[in-house]
C-alpha cells in the first residue's frame, strides 16, 4: 500500500511540475488566437513530419535489435517495434517509465531476460546523449554569437549555477560514496551468507544482466549497421523538426541550421523530468524562436503543433501496440545459437 502511495505521489509531482511549466509557457497568451493559428496551419507538412517520425521509431527498433543480438537472442522486428512504441506511450504517463516498460514488453513477447534488455537501453541512452552533445557543439560554434548566447544564458549558465550550489555538499557526496563502497565490500566478503536470501539473489541477477547488456556494444557483429541507423534516426529527428516549420508562415523561412537548433533545444525540453516533456518543450522552443524575432505567441503555435501532433501519434500507435502485445501469445522456436526464443 505504501509503495502504491509513493508511486502515485511521484506521478503527481511530475505532473504538477509539467503543468507549472505549461502555465509559465502560456501565461499571458490569447488562447483563442493561438487556436485560430493552429487551424490555419498547413497540415500537409505536419503529416509529412509525422510520417518521418513514424519511420524514426522503426529505425530505433532496428538499432535496438542489433544491440540485443550479442545477448544470444534475435527478437522479431515487429515485436521490437511494438516495444519501442509502448515505451514512448508509457513516457506520457511518467518520465523514464518507458525504458522499463519497453523492456518488459519485449520480455513478454520474446522471453528475453529483462535485466539484459535494461543494459542495452542504458547503452542506447548514452549513445543518444553523445549524439545530442555533438549536435549542440555544432550549432554552438556554427553561429556562436547567435546560438551561443542563447545556450549560455538559458542552459549552460543555469546548469553551472546548480552544480555550484551542489559543490559545497561534495563532502557529503564523498561520505555517501565511501559508505556505499564499504557496504559493497562487506557484502562481497560475506556474500555466501547472504546468497540464500531472495532479495540479494534478485540484485545479483539484475547486476549480471546489466553487465551483459552493457557488454553488447563491444560484441555486436553489425557495428556498421548500428552506426548507420543511429545516423538515420537522428537525421529523421532533424527532418521532422525542420519540416514542421513549413506548416506556419512565421517559421517557414527558417534554414536547416535553424532546424538543427530547434532539434537540440527541443530534445533538452523533452529530457526534462516531466511527462512527455509537457511544458518544458513548449517553453524552451518558444523562447528559442524569439531569437528570430518570432513573437512568443507564434513560437508557442509551432511548439504546440509539433509536440501535440507527436503526442497524438504516440497515443494512437502506442495504445495499439500495447493491445497487440497484451493479446499476443508466446510461440517458441530454436534460434541458430540454440537459445529458445518465441
Amino acid at each position: 500500500m505504501r509503495k502504491k502511495i509513493l508511486n502515485v505521489s511521484k506521478y503527481l509531482i511530475f505532473l504538477l511540475l509539467g503543468l507549472a511549466l505549461l502555465y509559465i509557457a502560456f501565461r499571458g497568451i490569447d488562447l483563442k488566437t493561438l487556436w485560430q493559428d493552429l487551424i490555419k496551419a498547413d497540415y500537409r507538412w505536419v503529416i509529412f513530419a509525422l510520417a518521418i517520425s513514424f519511420f524514426s521509431h522503426l529505425s530505433r527498433a532496428i538499432r535496438w535489435r542489433i544491440l540485443i543480438e550479442p545477448l544470444g537472442y534475435k527478437p522479431r522486428l515487429i515485436n521490437t517495434f511494438y516495444a519501442i512504441l509502448i515505451g514512448y506511450f508509457a513516457n506520457l504517463a511518467a518520465p523514464r517509465l518507458g525504458e522499463i516498460t519497453r523492456c518488459g514488453a519485449l520480455t513478454k513477447t520474446d522471453d528475453i531476460p529483462f535485466e539484459g534488455l535494461v543494459g542495452t537501453v542504458i547503452v542506447e541512452r548514452v549513445i543518444d546523449v553523445f549524439c545530442l552533445a555533438i549536435l549542440t557543439f555544432i550549432i554552438f560554434f556554427a553561429k556562436i554569437d547567435f546560438f551561443g548566447s542563447f545556450l549560455l544564458q538559458n542552459i549552460f549558465n543555469p546548469l553551472s549555477e546548480k552544480v555550484g550550489k551542489f559543490l559545497p555538499a561534495s563532502g557529503w557526496a564523498w561520505m555517501i560514496f565511501f559508505l556505499a563502497l564499504s557496504l559493497l565490500v562487506l557484502f562481497w566478503i560475506f556474500r555466501h551468507r547472504f546468497s540464500h536470501i531472495a532479495f540479494f539473489q534478485k540484485i545479483k541477477k539484475l547486476l549480471i544482466g546489466l553487465l551483459e547488456g552493457l557488454k553488447s556494444v563491444y560484441t555486436m557483429k553489425k557495428f556498421g549497421s548500428f552506426v548507420l541507423h543511429t545516423i538515420i534516426m537522428w537525421t529523421m529527428y532533424f527532418l521532422m523538426t525542420w519540416l514542421m516549420c513549413f506548416a506556419l508562415p512565421e517559421t517557414s523561412s527558417l534554414k536547416p541550421i535553424d532546424g538543427m537548433f530547434l532539434l537540440v533545444i527541443g530534445s533538452l525540453g523533452m529530457a526534462a523530468p516531466v511527462q512527455g516533456g509537457i511544458g518544458a518543450f513548449h517553453w524552451i522552443v518558444a523562447l528559442g524562436l524569439t531569437l528570430y524575432d518570432i513573437p512568443r505567441e507564434k513560437g508557442l503555435v509551432y511548439a504546440t503543433l509539433n509536440h501535440e501532433s507527436q503526442t497524438l501519434l504516440l497515443i494512437i500507435f502506442g495504445s495499439i501496440a500495447f493491445i497487440l502485445v497484451f493479446l499476443k501469445k508466446k510461440k517458441t522456436y530454436i534460434a541458430p545459437d540454440s537459445k529458445t526464443v518465441p
